[in-house]
């Protein structure tokens, strides 16, 4: 199944969004991210929108009466801008079937762990918690697990003897803010194909 994208590209954040500020400058992404959804207010994320003149929203859960409301408030917004394609930058939260029926195929996922390893909110962490020697970076298509869909783009960081999480945290980061970007523009430019498990970009199997 190849999968060939609109242009208009929704970010979701939940912090500083430092994934989403390498979003932003990269040629081909940046002048197609249209919305900025945020899950807290007066995150540092919605400011960078602002300064880049893009719409942001917030959609706080605690606003909304259970998951299953939050997730139909959540697809009803990005349909109701145009959004084609949907890029998790830091988003903290797990958005359910509503928003994936909308968007399956067309939603990417960044994670600081070679997946299927370490999945969680602790990729990090968790890592060096086990002793790995190589650690990395996984963008990956949404699916209905967490941290299960198939795997984009992956690249593997040496997990050093005097890294702490600061050290190494930094590392992932600089790989996530190529990675991310660059699958995200293979998204929006029709350049990914799925079978199965298996993606390819412009032939070239990942």
């Amino acid at each position: 199944m190849a999968t060939s994208m609109g242009e208009r590209i929704a970010v979701l954040v939940s912090g500083s969004g430092t994934n989403l500020q390498a979003l932003l400058d990269h040629p081909v992404c940046g002048p197609r991210i249209a919305l900025v959804l945020s899950d807290r207010p007066a995150v540092q994320a919605l400011e960078r929108a602002g300064s880049h003149g893009v719409e942001s929203a917030v959609l706080d859960p605690k606003d909304f009466e259970g998951r299953e409301t939050f997730d139909r408030a959540v697809a009803d917004l990005l349909r109701g801008r145009g959004i084609d394609a949907i890029v998790s930058a830091g988003y903290m939260r797990l958005l359910g079937p509503a928003v994936l029926e909308a968007y399956g195929g067309r939603w990417l996922n960044v994670h600081p762990s070679l997946l299927p390893a370490f999945p969680g909110m602790r990729g990090v962490a968790d890592a060096l918690a086990y002793g790995v020697r190589v650690t990395g970076v996984t963008v990956f298509l949404v699916d209905e697990g967490m941290d299960t869909g198939p795997v984009v783009l992956q690249e593997a960081i040496e997990v050093r003897e005097d890294d702490d999480w600061d050290s190494l945290e930094a590392r992932v980061h600089e790989v996530e803010h190529r990675l991310l970007p660059t699958a995200t523009a293979a998204l929006v430019e029709g350049r990914i194909r799925v079978e199965g498990r298996t993606v390819t970009i412009n032939g070239g199997s990942t």
